[in-house]
């Protein structure tokens, strides 16, 4: 586990606990055992986390389900057993998390599904449309769920956007520039120009940005014919979702984002239930 992420899960903490959980004060003191249960079906997300989240308050942690496990409703997940008032305390921070990174690593998975019935080539990435604070958690629920990460940060790699191309006079030369400082270049194109331009300048991916399966197959048909298709990877953005996933996992790209995977979560329904 990153450092930060143990750094992240206190300040966690700390925001919901604040001075103290008063409430679980009043309970006279004594040791229990609760279980974290799920109440639907989905990929479960967060069980080290929850486990770390625990642990740090002298819980003692039973894993029943992994991360990346199917789990059914009324199933646990993992058991806590240990003082009251830190498990109490601890509960809503856990679940949340879980909960969160539950309902992302759910949904990467049926899309992650749909693509390798379609293309098993071709691979699933989440964007930066993340909940600040929560970048890693994030992340790491869409490769529990089958995704991969793209960047995690602005200074990871140089990705030229269309605002980056409306701020400046020549996106030519915006790429040179860009090649003489930076190894990996990506380029959000929106034309078929645009795209030949930046494969013959030799950057490692072309975004086709809210593009038609049927626009993207014309653009790789040409790269083919100018001999720069297996010269960078295609990157479908914009507008996928359940319903044309297919085709677009079909049309000939590498790798397909879609925003949706953290921006419009629905958490997995979990509940901490004392035994």
């Amino acid at each position: 586990m990153q450092p930060s992420a143990k750094k992240y899960l206190e300040s966690f903490l700390a925001e919901d606990i604040g001075r103290g959980d008063i409430t679980s004060r009043l309970l006279p003191r004594k040791k229990i055992v609760a279980s974290i249960i799920s109440r639907e079906n989905g990929i479960v997300a967060g069980v080290q986390y929850a486990k770390e989240i625990f642990q740090s308050r002298n819980c003692k942690v039973t894993i029943h389900r992994k991360d990346g496990q199917s789990i059914i409703p009324n199933q646990k997940i993992i058991t806590i057993s240990g003082d009251v008032y830190p498990i109490l305390s601890c509960e809503r921070t856990a679940l949340n998390l879980m909960s969160r990174m539950s309902g992302i690593a759910t949904q990467v998975n049926a899309y992650a599904k749909k693509i390798r019935a379609a293309n098993p080539k071709v691979g699933l990435y989440s964007t930066r449309k993340t909940a600040p604070g929560l970048r890693i958690f994030d992340k790491d629920a869409v490769v529990i769920g089958g995704g991969h990460r793209h960047r995690m940060a602005l200074d990871q790699m140089v990705m030229i956007k269309d605002n980056h191309i409306a701020a400046t006079d020549s996106l030519l030369d915006l790429i040179r520039r860009a090649k003489q400082k930076h190894r990996k270049i990506e380029v959000e194109v929106e034309s078929l120009h645009h795209a030949t331009m930046a494969a013959k300048e030799g950057v490692d991916i072309i975004m086709l940005d809210n593009m038609s399966p049927m626009q993207i197959k014309n653009i790789i048909k040409k790269l083919k014919q100018l001999n720069l298709r297996n010269k960078v990877k295609i990157e479908a953005s914009g507008g996928i979702n359940h319903s044309n996933v297919t085709q677009y996992a079909r049309s000939g790209v590498d790798m397909i984002s879609i925003g949706k995977l953290t921006s419009s979560v629905s958490g997995l329904d979990l509940s901490l239930e004392v035994n």
